[in-house]
């Protein structure tokens, strides 16, 4: 590893660090899997950062793209072609330390029968204010959009609403009553949890014309995040 190379890691562990967030979150904000980001810094795996993973965390952390590996006459990348991989016009502006980027996915949790979760790479990226996800109860867990899909839910959400989750994995999401996304038999559903007492599970469904089930055990279902937050169009 060259000293470059070791530079660019140290330099990505500090923003890390100093943000307050995980490996894991960084790394579901470039849509991979929650250990790349840990590789990368603890055993240069891959290599160097890909450009459009450069120019996001470049983005997020508010620093330049040198700072991260890119040679020192590299073009800045514009937004559409970070995102897509095509060419727009166009300088993306450097996001504000205070903002922190959510990736939307492309998936939706199912407020009714249960929806697969097909593909899960982030389609776009919309920036929040850090203060104001910590108040929703984010914490440093890693924040993602997903849409809702049916009413099981309703009238609390409703088809087609969009909802953050704080991801399962930090302290945000454990053992906290509220809704919740889980994932049971690889489709991704939207209920309302209460930990029960003895350790076991109510899982309910606002909509009175769906069933609820009073009594679940933990190792049924697999609680993906904790919904912090709703959003619908008008």
């Amino acid at each position: 590893m060259s000293d470059m190379e070791h530079d660019v890691r140290q330099t990505l562990e500090r923003l890390i660090a100093a943000r307050g967030v995980s490996f894991a979150g960084v790394s579901q904000l470039l849509g991979k899997n929650p250990a790349y980001i840990q590789q990368f810094i603890k055993r240069g795996t891959p290599k160097r950062l890909d450009e459009r993973d450069r120019w996001l965390l470049a983005q997020f952390f508010g620093v330049s793209e040198q700072q991260l590996g890119a040679p020192d006459d590299a073009a800045p990348m514009a937004h559409g072609r970070a995102m897509r991989g095509g060419s727009r016009t166009g300088i993306p502006r450097s996001l504000p330390a205070r903002m922190r980027l959510i990736p939307r996915l492309a998936v939706g949790a199912s407020a009714g029968a249960g929806a697969l979760a097909d593909d899960e790479a982030p389609v776009a990226e919309i920036a929040f204010d850090e203060a104001w996800l910590r108040r929703l109860g984010a914490g440093s867990d890693a924040v993602t959009m997903i849409q809702v899909e049916g009413d099981s839910m309703a009238p609390t959400l409703n088809d087609g609403d969009d909802i953050l989750v704080a991801m399962h994995g930090g302290t945000a999401t454990h053992r906290r009553d509220g809704i919740h996304v889980l994932r049971m038999d690889d489709a991704l559903i939207v209920k309302r949890l209460a930990f029960r007492p003895d350790g076991r599970l109510s899982v309910t469904s606002d909509n009175a014309l769906y069933p609820s089930y009073p009594d679940v055990a933990p190792e049924s279902v697999s609680i993906v995040g904790r919904v912090i937050w709703a959003g619908r169009r008008v």
